[in-house]
Protein backbone atom coordinates (compact mmCIF):
# COMPACT_ATOMS: atom_id res chain seq x y z
CA UNK A 1 0.00 0.00 0.00
CA UNK A 2 2.86 2.33 0.88
CA UNK A 3 4.58 1.64 -2.49
CA UNK A 4 1.37 2.44 -4.38
CA UNK A 5 1.00 5.71 -2.47
CA UNK A 6 4.60 6.72 -3.22
CA UNK A 7 4.18 5.87 -6.91
CA UNK A 8 0.98 7.91 -7.10
CA UNK A 9 2.71 10.83 -5.40
CA UNK A 10 5.66 10.61 -7.81
CA UNK A 11 3.34 10.63 -10.85
CA UNK A 12 1.49 13.63 -9.44
CA UNK A 13 4.74 15.56 -8.90
CA UNK A 14 5.99 14.77 -12.42
CA UNK A 15 2.76 15.88 -14.09
CA UNK A 16 2.50 18.97 -11.88
CA UNK A 17 6.05 19.95 -12.81
CA UNK A 18 5.34 19.48 -16.52
CA UNK A 19 2.16 21.52 -16.28
CA UNK A 20 3.98 24.28 -14.44
CA UNK A 21 6.73 24.41 -17.06
CA UNK A 22 4.17 24.49 -19.86
CA UNK A 23 2.37 27.44 -18.31
CA UNK A 24 5.53 29.48 -17.85
CA UNK A 25 5.91 32.33 -20.32
CA UNK A 26 8.78 32.20 -22.80
CA UNK A 27 11.60 34.73 -22.47
CA UNK A 28 13.48 36.41 -25.30
CA UNK A 29 16.84 38.15 -24.99
CA UNK A 30 17.64 40.96 -27.40
CA UNK A 31 21.34 41.76 -27.39
CA UNK A 32 21.49 45.24 -28.90
CA UNK A 33 24.37 47.56 -29.71
CA UNK A 34 23.35 49.66 -26.69
CA UNK A 35 22.72 46.84 -24.20
CA UNK A 36 20.46 43.88 -23.47
CA UNK A 37 16.66 43.79 -23.29
CA UNK A 38 14.80 40.79 -21.87
CA UNK A 39 11.20 40.23 -22.96
CA UNK A 40 8.47 37.99 -21.55
CA UNK A 41 5.99 36.67 -24.14
CA UNK A 42 2.33 36.16 -23.20
CA UNK A 43 0.71 32.75 -23.58
CA UNK A 44 -2.73 34.18 -24.33
CA UNK A 45 -1.47 35.68 -27.60
CA UNK A 46 -0.26 32.33 -28.97
CA UNK A 47 -0.10 33.24 -32.66
CA UNK A 48 2.19 36.20 -32.00
CA UNK A 49 4.19 34.29 -29.37
CA UNK A 50 4.85 31.31 -31.61
CA UNK A 51 5.65 33.44 -34.66
CA UNK A 52 8.06 35.61 -32.67
CA UNK A 53 9.87 32.59 -31.24
CA UNK A 54 10.06 31.02 -34.71
CA UNK A 55 11.67 34.14 -36.18
CA UNK A 56 14.06 34.42 -33.24
CA UNK A 57 15.14 30.78 -33.61
CA UNK A 58 15.70 31.32 -37.34
CA UNK A 59 18.00 34.29 -36.66
CA UNK A 60 15.59 36.62 -38.46
CA UNK A 61 16.20 39.52 -36.06
CA UNK A 62 19.98 39.23 -35.91
CA UNK A 63 21.44 42.38 -37.48
CA UNK A 64 18.12 44.23 -37.81
CA UNK A 65 18.01 47.95 -36.92
CA UNK A 66 15.73 49.96 -34.68
CA UNK A 67 14.47 52.07 -37.56
CA UNK A 68 12.02 54.37 -35.76
CA UNK A 69 12.49 55.80 -32.28
CA UNK A 70 10.43 58.47 -30.51
CA UNK A 71 11.34 59.55 -26.98
CA UNK A 72 8.40 59.27 -24.60
CA UNK A 73 6.53 57.03 -27.06
CA UNK A 74 8.19 53.89 -28.47
CA UNK A 75 11.10 52.26 -30.31
CA UNK A 76 10.36 50.13 -33.39
CA UNK A 77 12.28 47.37 -35.17
CA UNK A 78 11.76 44.21 -37.24
CA UNK A 79 12.16 45.45 -40.83
CA UNK A 80 14.47 42.93 -42.57
CA UNK A 81 15.33 45.52 -45.22
CA UNK A 82 17.19 47.47 -42.54
CA UNK A 83 19.99 44.88 -42.45
CA UNK A 84 21.45 46.19 -45.70
CA UNK A 85 19.99 49.71 -45.74
CA UNK A 86 22.17 52.66 -46.59
CA UNK A 87 22.48 55.56 -44.16
CA UNK A 88 19.43 57.79 -44.26
CA UNK A 89 17.27 55.32 -46.23
CA UNK A 90 13.58 55.30 -45.31
CA UNK A 91 12.62 52.07 -43.56
CA UNK A 92 9.52 50.42 -42.14
CA UNK A 93 7.82 48.69 -45.05
CA UNK A 94 9.64 45.35 -44.93
CA UNK A 95 8.48 42.07 -43.41
CA UNK A 96 8.53 38.29 -43.78
CA UNK A 97 5.87 38.26 -46.48
CA UNK A 98 2.82 37.60 -44.29
CA UNK A 99 0.67 39.21 -41.59
CA UNK A 100 -0.89 37.82 -38.41
CA UNK A 101 -4.48 37.95 -37.16
CA UNK A 102 -5.03 40.44 -34.35
CA UNK A 103 -4.93 39.08 -30.79
CA UNK A 104 -6.02 42.16 -28.87
CA UNK A 105 -6.50 41.10 -25.24
CA UNK A 106 -8.00 43.77 -22.91
CA UNK A 107 -5.71 42.82 -20.00
CA UNK A 108 -2.62 43.58 -22.10
CA UNK A 109 -2.23 47.28 -22.67
CA UNK A 110 0.42 49.82 -23.60
CA UNK A 111 2.03 50.52 -20.26
CA UNK A 112 5.73 51.31 -20.21
CA UNK A 113 7.74 48.30 -21.45
CA UNK A 114 4.87 46.71 -23.39
CA UNK A 115 5.89 44.84 -26.56
CA UNK A 116 3.38 45.08 -29.41
CA UNK A 117 3.09 44.27 -33.09
CA UNK A 118 3.26 47.08 -35.64
CA UNK A 119 0.70 47.15 -38.45
CA UNK A 120 -0.64 49.21 -41.32
CA UNK A 121 -3.47 51.69 -40.67
CA UNK A 122 -7.18 50.89 -40.37
CA UNK A 123 -8.07 52.22 -43.80
CA UNK A 124 -6.25 49.45 -45.59
CA UNK A 125 -6.31 47.01 -42.68
CA UNK A 126 -9.75 47.06 -41.00
CA UNK A 127 -9.12 43.74 -39.23
CA UNK A 128 -5.99 45.24 -37.65
CA UNK A 129 -3.77 42.37 -38.72
CA UNK A 130 -0.22 42.61 -37.42
CA UNK A 131 3.04 42.79 -39.31
CA UNK A 132 4.66 39.37 -39.43
CA UNK A 133 7.89 40.71 -37.94
CA UNK A 134 7.84 44.39 -37.00
CA UNK A 135 7.24 45.24 -33.36
CA UNK A 136 7.70 48.12 -30.97
CA UNK A 137 8.54 48.57 -27.30
CA UNK A 138 6.72 51.30 -25.39
CA UNK A 139 8.97 53.94 -23.86
CA UNK A 140 5.99 56.02 -22.83
CA UNK A 141 5.28 58.87 -20.49
CA UNK A 142 3.04 59.41 -17.48
CA UNK A 143 -0.51 60.60 -18.05
CA UNK A 144 -2.83 61.85 -15.27
CA UNK A 145 -5.88 59.70 -14.64
CA UNK A 146 -8.06 62.79 -15.00
CA UNK A 147 -6.87 63.19 -18.59
CA UNK A 148 -7.49 59.53 -19.44
CA UNK A 149 -11.01 59.63 -18.02
CA UNK A 150 -11.91 62.19 -20.68
CA UNK A 151 -11.59 59.42 -23.28
CA UNK A 152 -14.86 57.96 -21.96
CA UNK A 153 -16.69 60.50 -24.09
CA UNK A 154 -15.48 58.55 -27.13
CA UNK A 155 -16.90 55.28 -25.83
CA UNK A 156 -13.62 53.98 -24.40
CA UNK A 157 -12.92 53.67 -20.71
CA UNK A 158 -9.75 52.58 -18.92
CA UNK A 159 -9.80 50.14 -16.02
CA UNK A 160 -8.70 51.28 -12.58
CA UNK A 161 -5.44 49.36 -13.03
CA UNK A 162 -4.77 51.03 -16.36
CA UNK A 163 -5.41 54.47 -14.88
CA UNK A 164 -3.01 53.67 -12.03
CA UNK A 165 -0.28 52.30 -14.32
CA UNK A 166 -0.47 55.14 -16.82
CA UNK A 167 -0.36 57.74 -14.06
CA UNK A 168 2.39 56.13 -11.97
CA UNK A 169 4.44 54.10 -14.49
CA UNK A 170 3.59 55.66 -17.84
CA UNK A 171 2.90 54.30 -21.28
CA UNK A 172 1.12 55.03 -24.57
CA UNK A 173 -2.61 54.80 -23.73
CA UNK A 174 -3.80 56.13 -27.10
CA UNK A 175 -2.69 52.84 -28.70
CA UNK A 176 -4.85 50.61 -26.51
CA UNK A 177 -7.38 48.27 -28.17
CA UNK A 178 -5.84 49.00 -31.57
CA UNK A 179 -2.63 46.95 -31.62
CA UNK A 180 -1.75 43.48 -30.34
CA UNK A 181 0.35 43.61 -27.17
CA UNK A 182 2.08 40.24 -26.89
CA UNK A 183 4.88 40.76 -24.37
CA UNK A 184 6.51 42.89 -21.71
CA UNK A 185 10.08 43.98 -21.00
CA UNK A 186 11.22 42.45 -17.71
CA UNK A 187 14.84 43.65 -17.82
CA UNK A 188 16.59 46.42 -19.71
CA UNK A 189 14.20 49.37 -19.70
CA UNK A 190 17.27 51.56 -19.21
CA UNK A 191 18.41 50.31 -22.62
CA UNK A 192 15.00 51.11 -24.13
CA UNK A 193 15.32 54.64 -22.72
CA UNK A 194 18.82 54.94 -24.15
CA UNK A 195 17.65 53.89 -27.61
CA UNK A 196 14.67 56.25 -27.44
CA UNK A 197 16.92 59.26 -26.81
CA UNK A 198 19.54 58.79 -29.55
CA UNK A 199 19.91 61.43 -32.24
CA UNK A 200 17.60 60.76 -35.19
CA UNK A 201 16.76 62.13 -38.62
CA UNK A 202 13.48 63.58 -39.90
CA UNK A 203 11.99 60.11 -40.32
CA UNK A 204 12.81 59.19 -36.69
CA UNK A 205 15.59 56.81 -37.78
CA UNK A 206 18.68 56.92 -35.54
CA UNK A 207 21.53 58.82 -37.20
CA UNK A 208 23.95 56.19 -35.94
CA UNK A 209 22.61 52.66 -36.40
CA UNK A 210 21.21 50.91 -33.33
CA UNK A 211 20.82 47.22 -34.04
CA UNK A 212 19.80 43.89 -32.58
CA UNK A 213 23.08 42.00 -32.62
CA UNK A 214 21.42 38.73 -31.61
CA UNK A 215 17.98 37.58 -30.44
CA UNK A 216 17.58 34.30 -28.59
CA UNK A 217 15.04 32.29 -26.61
CA UNK A 218 16.37 32.04 -23.07
CA UNK A 219 13.48 30.24 -21.36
Amino acid sequence: MKKIFLLTLLVFVVFSTKAQKKSQNAMILLETSLGNIKIELFNDTPVHRDNFMKLVNEGFYDGILFHRVIKGFMIQTGDPESKTAEAGARLGSGGPGYTLPAEIVPTHYHKRGAVAAARTDDQGNPMRRSSGSQFYIVDGQKTPASTLKQYSRYGFEFSDQQLKDYEEVGGAPTLDAQYTVFGQVVEGMDVVDKIATVEKDGADRPVEDVKIIKASVVK
